[in-house]
């Protein structure tokens, strides 16, 4: 998907001017990286503002329209009003298709209603993870990745190294855990988890661990 946006030169700067341009609706920005000299930008408030509510325009490659020319850029930052609904400040990073890119992008958990763990172990699914720090170069940048817990059993979990990642793309782990959880299914305390049988219905739920203990043992024989 391509995702165009349009931006204009800024040659005031400096906190009084960027005060004036958000009185007139404007949101002050930079665009640096590449060979060339960072170059500060405006925007139109509304037209962003309305563009962060897509997912994409956080994750892809973004065709820039500054003046004559259009450049591909990422968005690096925004800053938000602490009280008020507005944007601040931007930042967008220039692209060089031949050199490899850092990005987070979001995670798409699917199949989670009809997995085991929700079926049959009346598990809730916690989302440990909401996005996954990636390297590649820009032409192999996904939107987004899935995270499929079509087989997520009761007390399971997904794990990075269970996902599947396009071609070209290296996950970036940090930290100690080289493989650090995704998704997890917690089954909720007193609730009984029953075995699927194939070909049984309505079997038996088999006993939690607290019944099991809480069984009276058989007298020993003297």
């Amino acid at each position: 998907m391509q995702i165009e946006f349009t931006a204009y030169a800024r040659s005031l700067q400096g906190t009084g001017a960027s005060r004036r341009l958000r009185r007139a609706g404007k949101v002050p920005g930079i665009v640096y990286g590449g060979s060339v000299t960072p170059q500060a930008i405006e925007l139109d408030h509304n037209a962003l503002f309305h563009a962060l509510k897509n997912e994409v325009f956080h994750s892809s490659i973004l065709t820039m329209k500054l003046g004559n020319d259009t450049q591909k850029v990422l968005l690096r930052d925004v800053q938000h009003h602490p009280i008020r609904s507005e944007i601040i400040h931007a930042d967008f990073q220039r692209v060089d298709e031949n050199r490899k890119i850092h990005m987070k992008v979001p995670l798409h958990f699917m199949n989670a209603e009809s997995s085991p763990a929700v079926k049959v172990g009346h598990a809730v699914i916690s989302h440990v993870m909401a996005e996954l720090d990636i390297s590649c170069l820009p032409k192999d940048l996904p939107e987004f990745i899935n995270v499929d817990l079509a087989d997520l059993p009761a007390g399971g979990s997904v794990h990075v190294k269970d996902l599947k990642v396009p071609e070209g793309v290296t996950v970036l782990v940090r930290g100690k855990d080289d493989n650090p959880v995704v998704a997890a299914a917690v089954v909720p305390r007193g609730e009984v988890v029953e075995e699927a049988v194939p070909g049984a219905e309505g079997a038996a739920p088999a006993p939690t661990e607290a019944a099991a203990e809480a069984k009276p043992e058989k007298a020993e024989k003297k």
